[in-house]
């Protein structure tokens, strides 16, 4: 008999982001293993709720003839910069599902949580309870940490409590699945007992995705940027960059969405950056067909010690393109790039050592067709989903 797994996260298909598109990956996956699966989730808002009136983003016929996806409707809006408004738009989300939860009447073997955001994954607890079921506890953020980061709020009072509530998460969870090896330094100082239940499961691509991605690239350089424009992107260096593009005369796409989305528009205009061109978001498939006609993918982390621990999905879908990677970034990232050879990286929120980057790649056919080929060797050899998948597979079968 085939276990029951219910699934609950903030975030799932079909909306953007490597958050939806991981647990959307995890349900089909475990799924087609088999497994009785059930999701608790929201209705899609990211990056708002327009773009989802549109058929074409509803792609995944599985997922969307299946009744046993539950989403709850949000009024509160999260994206902006205020704290309260997360705040409230959080607390609804957790209140909405501890309903759903307490009045579903299946019982399920293995409760599976997705968190950030933290309120998320004390529902995920509540259901842990109610069921007297095994708790897997997917980090792929670390609060409040990251909300730390990006500087959403500095009390100390609340950023402890918040801090004492992730220390029980950790410890009541009956097993720990973490996206990034930067998170086990973090891990082992904050609760070192939780070190010997941790699985790292990273962000990865399918292998159907792979068969599709190629380098069409043209004579002309043509540099991208995918993904979230928010607080903890460094959209200072990213129009800088745009800035340093122009003046070269290179292409720079930028596909993203997010709270710094309008200052980086209202900057281009300002600047009249003719070489900039902002595309509007489109299915995953559509994105990464558009990552594999470019040369050079950008990524940029704000300077703070929490985001040397994180590895942004961007990285996964730039190597799952074969395209290598300029970066202004730090810590756990950083090695990858450095280490497996898919890229240049300065850490020290430099845009003109960016440029210098892309310039020495793109002048260098030798070295940029050798970064090529390491990404395809990379995404194979560790960022699989067919073959991760196993993991996670492992650890609901071992979780008892």
């Amino acid at each position: 008999m085939s276990k029951k797994i219910l699934i609950i996260t903030q975030n799932f298909y079909p909306e953007l982001g490597s958050a939806g598109n991981r647990l959307k990956n995890i349900y089909l996956l475990l799924k087609q293993r088999g497994y009785d699966i059930q999701v608790l989730t929201t209705e899609p808002t990211y990056p708002n709720r327009e773009i989802y009136k549109e058929k074409l983003f509803w792609n995944e016929d599985v997922i969307n003839k299946d009744s046993s996806v539950m989403r709850v409707s949000v009024k509160n809006k999260k994206y902006n910069s205020s704290f309260l408004s997360r705040l409230l738009y959080y607390l609804e989300i957790m209140i909405k599902m501890l309903k759903e939860i307490m009045k579903e009447p299946k019982k399920f073997d293995i409760i599976f949580v997705s968190s950030p955001p933290i309120f998320v994954a004390f529902v995920g607890l509540a259901a842990k309870f109610k069921n007297k079921s095994k708790l897997i506890l997917d980090i792929r953020d670390l609060w409040p940490e990251s909300l730390k980061g990006v500087k959403v709020f500095h009390h100390p009072i609340i950023v402890e409590s918040f801090r004492i509530l992730e220390k029980l998460l950790y410890k009541k969870a009956d097993h720990i699945v973490i996206n990034s090896e930067g998170f086990l330094h973090y891990l082992n100082e904050h609760s070192p007992l939780v070190k010997e239940k941790v699985t790292f499961i990273p962000n990865s691509a399918r292998e159907k995705e792979l068969l599709s991605s190629t380098n069409n690239s043209t004579t002309a350089l043509k540099i991208i940027y995918v993904g979230n424009i928010g607080l903890a992107q460094n959209v200072h260096i990213i129009r800088n960059l745009a800035e340093k593009l122009h003046e070269h005369q290179i292409e720079f796409l930028i596909v993203g969405y997010g709270v710094e989305k309008k200052e980086l528009l209202d900057y281009i205009r300002e600047k009249n950056l003719m070489n900039v061109k902002i595309v509007n978001p489109m299915t995953r498939k559509e994105c990464l067909e558009l990552m594999s006609g470019c040369d050079i993918g950008v990524v940029t982390l704000k300077d703070s010690t929490v985001f040397e621990t994180v590895l942004p999905g961007r990285i996964i879908d730039y190597i799952t393109c074969g395209i290598p990677i300029v970066g202004s970034i730090a810590g756990y990232s950083k090695t990858i790039i450095e280490q497996e050879g898919i890229g240049l990286v300065t850490s020290n929120s430099s845009s003109e050592e960016m440029l210098a980057n892309i310039m020495k790649i793109y002048h260098d056919p030798g070295l940029l067709k050798k970064m090529q080929k390491n990404c395809h060797k990379l995404i194979r050899k560790k960022f699989m989903w067919e073959t991760n998948i196993k993991k996670l597979i492992n650890v609901i079968e071992e979780t008892r």
